[in-house]
């Protein structure tokens, strides 16, 4: 996905942790199984993705602990907010995803979830690995500079 920002996106859930929890290999643009009230959950912005990952189970991609809460007008037809919904890849993409898990210990966390031009809702998935301590204290050091940096550059302009 591109740095520029699209109008056209509408994005649901951001997991901004993802980014300073797990060090990002690679990113993936999926496609969600959902309901009816489910996409009508979302449409309405309130959704959370921070605790959930992705699993690989019986050749298929699983998104496990997303929370999409209840559609409020859904009455008795209404989803289960934590339920495990499939995420649609193409085979190749999920195999090179199932080898990456197994071989080098790395995990996919979702980062971004949101409807595309569309109006399709796609979640942005990432093959990760998760960092160690000293490495959260590093990207932090360098997030801080970068702050410090823009500042006295401001000052002096």
């Amino acid at each position: 996905m591109s740095k520029q920002k699209n109008p056209n996106i509408k994005i649901v859930a951001d997991n901004r942790k993802a980014r300073f929890a797990y060090e990002i290999m690679d990113t993936l643009e999926t496609g969600l199984v959902l309901t009816g009230t489910e996409v009508k959950a979302l449409r309405e912005g309130r959704s959370n993705i921070q605790e959930s990952y992705a699993s690989v189970e019986g050749g298929e991609l699983w998104l496990i602990n997303s929370y999409v809460p209840e559609y409020f007008a859904g009455n008795r037809f209404n989803h289960e907010p934590r339920r495990r919904r499939k995420l649609l890849v193409s085979k190749k993409q999920l195999s090179k995803l199932a080898q990456a898990i197994e071989r080098e210990g790395m995990t996919m966390v979702p980062l971004k979830l949101y409807f595309n031009e569309r109006g399709m809702a796609k979640l942005e998935l990432a093959v990760a690995r998760g960092k160690k301590l000293h490495d959260k204290r590093e990207t932090s050091k360098q997030r801080d500079w970068q702050r410090e940096k823009a500042r006295l550059l401001k000052e002096r302009a």
